[in-house]
């Protein structure tokens, strides 16, 4: 088949993807070359070929990517331009006649594929005529038509002080049988003038060897000297707009070279940009620390006034913000009430972005007010939205939510080069959403199965249902009145919740004993740190959970060293068990049990207070007491 045979030089790709590269950062190249079925190396070889699949997969996946219906024309513009083909060879063909460029450069490109044959045709000294026809039992697409005048169009860059004028009379996918592409443009005056200086000179020695027998010498000297003077002011003239064309060719190609200098520094501060929010949002494990980050350095560094993030719902039925910058109180409050229906038939911008996984430049609204929805409408006159970027956040083909931009006060026009940022860095949201939602996920399964193994253990015995949740309630505020790092009351929450797994491996005859314990029972229950220590072991607990056999295992650990199960002493005792332990007592003191009833709360605080520096860290207790007095004051009495 057709499709098997390799037709398609890897240097029409290597541009597509420089083009990409430059204009469409945001997109991932490995991913488009993955559908594609090629591989970067393949595409930078230059002695490679692919086949028609890969092509047409190639521009599907890049068409769906990118959302602008023009892109194969736009490559192939690019392909002609000084920042693909180099300025000195553009400023070289500045120099020939245009219909030699397009002979010389024409050819030279358009034999990159082996699909079709090229026969540029000159008509005249202003016109050229190019046939593009298809070999036998090779299907070209309409875009590589496309593809090809682009690339006519871009050619006539080099001659911008006579610019030619492109027709395609007939298309192959237009019922034609072959593409034609006439191409006319402006005389150059210089060469006409050098052609109307050649032709008098010539008509000056034949005059003059017609009229030598005739004319007297002076007056024959006359007829010399001032056809002389004639040409000599030709050739000024000549020169005059020769070098006027020159200098519009090089104005040009300055132009172009300084706008390519300028596109460059852009793109590279922007690539700067994205890579400094990736290393930022890869060290967050929560989708609220994602979004946190991001728009913190959305105000900080970027230049736009104002900027939000809305995610869409887990459901996938609504867009709802989340967090913003930029926006007075009474916006804000607006933009939290608000949300959107993500349905097929919405016409709202948000929407048809998320829906369409595509960018939106709108540069005043005022021009779609007739195409949104009255509470689209509402909502763009309630934030006084004039015009803004809105930039779907997508991962794996799967719209999360969106990222929206404007600017209010410093009038600063919004670009296309804004829209090729914002799609960077929501690239990378849309990654570490993703990663971030992962987590959240797994974690909420890890607490899961914590609370079931807690709850186990508490379920053995009605009278201590409960017993480590609360456990858990009080070194959890213990860690926030100390000032603990958020990860590291994560991994108390979980210490508490297992301080007690151990007993599991005590007989209920023990646990559930009316009355006080003998020795022997002493003894035996007192295994149950010891116990929960090696059962945690047994977990492969990473990170900051690292820590939680450890201090589970000492809960009972004395500050005075009479705790067991090792008579840890002082600071020896790791800070997380010092806090369960207050916490372990004073529930336990608290609730009520087979061998007494609850103690009363000011008896309980007492035995607190009395053992400061004896069983417990006096800083502890302090934070303990502190956290209780915050409760009362926001439950009451």
């Amino acid at each position: 088949m057709a499709s098997d045979l390799p037709l398609y030089n890897s240097r029409i790709f290597n541009t597509y993807i420089k083009l990409i590269n430059k204009r469409y950062p945001y997109i991932s190249i490995s991913d488009l070359l993955s559908y594609a079925k090629m591989e970067l190396y393949q595409v930078e070889d230059e002695g490679h070929w692919f086949t028609q699949e890969q092509s047409d997969l190639f521009y599907e996946k890049l068409l769906k990517l990118t959302g602008n219906a023009n892109i194969a024309r736009e490559a192939g513009r690019y392909a002609a331009s000084p920042e693909s083909i180099g300025v000195m060879r553009q400023y070289i063909l500045s120099q020939v006649d245009p219909a030699t460029a397009y002979e010389m450069l024409g050819k030279a490109t358009l034999n990159f594929t082996r699909s079709s044959i090229y026969e540029p045709k000159r008509l005249g000294p202003n016109k050229v005529e190019i046939f593009v026809t298809p070999k036998e039992g090779v299907e070209e697409k309409p875009y590589q038509c496309e593809n090809r005048l682009g690339y006519i169009d871009a050619i006539s860059l080099g001659f911008r002080h006579r610019l030619p004028r492109i027709e395609h009379p007939e298309c192959l996918f237009k019922d034609g049988k072959v593409c034609r592409y006439v191409v006319s443009w402006e005389y150059s005056q210089a060469a006409l003038w050098k052609k109307i200086r050649n032709y008098t000179a010539l008509g000056i020695v034949l005059a003059s060897i017609t009229l030598f027998p005739v004319l007297s010498t002076p007056a024959l000297a006359l007829f010399l000297a001032i056809s002389v003077f004639a040409l000599l002011l030709t050739n000024l003239y000549i020169a005059r707009l020769h070098t006027g064309e020159l200098n519009a060719a090089i104005e040009h190609l300055r132009d172009s070279t300084e706008k390519l200098v300028d596109q460059i520094d852009t793109n590279y501060n922007n690539m700067l940009f994205v890579n400094e929010i990736g290393q930022i949002l890869s060290r967050q494990m929560d989708i609220d620390g994602v979004l946190t980050k991001v728009i913190q350095r959305f105000e900080k560094r970027l230049d736009y006034d104002r900027g939000m993030i809305m995610l869409i719902s887990g459901d996938k039925k609504m867009l709802t913000f989340r967090t913003g910058f930029g926006y007075s109180e009474d916006i804000l409050q607006v933009l939290r009430k608000t949300s959107f229906h993500v349905r097929p038939d919405s016409k709202g911008v948000f929407i048809i972005a998320v829906r369409e996984k595509k960018p939106f430049l709108i540069n005043d609204v005022d021009e779609i007010w007739d195409e949104l929805s009255p509470r689209s409408l509402d909502f763009a006159r309630r934030i006084k939205s004039k015009s803004f970027i809105c930039c779907p956040i997508v991962h794996e083909d799967e719209a999360l939510g969106l990222i929206a931009v404007d600017n209010l006060k410093t009038k600063r026009p919004l670009v296309q080069s804004d829209i090729s940022l914002l799609m960077g860095i929501a690239q990378e949201i849309g990654i570490s959403l993703h990663n971030a939602s992962l987590m959240e996920s797994k974690l909420g399964q890890f607490q899961s199965i914590l609370q079931t193994l807690a709850a186990s253990i508490d379920a053995r015995d009605p009278l201590t249902a409960g017993h480590s949740e609360r456990v858990t309630e009080y070194a959890v505020g213990i860690c926030n009145e100390m000032g603990m790092s958020k990860e590291y009351c994560e991994m108390i929450r979980v210490a508490s919740l297992l301080h007690d797994y151990g007993k599991i491996g005590i007989r209920d005859s023990i646990l559930k004993k009316n009355g006080m314990l003998d020795p022997e029972e002493r003894r035996e229950i007192e295994t149950h740190a010891e116990k929960t220590k090696k059962i945690l072991e047994q977990i492969s607990f990473e990170g900051y959970y690292q820590q939680v056999p450890e201090i589970a295992g000492s809960h009972h650990e004395r500050y005075d060293g009479s705790g067991y199960p090792l008579g840890l002493k002082g600071e020896e005792i790791p800070l997380g068990a010092r806090i369960i332990a207050v916490a372990d007592c004073f529930e336990a003191v608290t609730s009520k049990r087979h061998y007494r009833d609850p103690m009363p709360m000011e008896k309980a605080l007492g035995i607190l207070n009395d053992q400061r520096g004896l069983h417990f860290d006096t800083n502890v207790v302090d934070a303990f007491l502190r956290f209780l007095d915050r409760k009362r004051v926001k439950t009451g009495p």
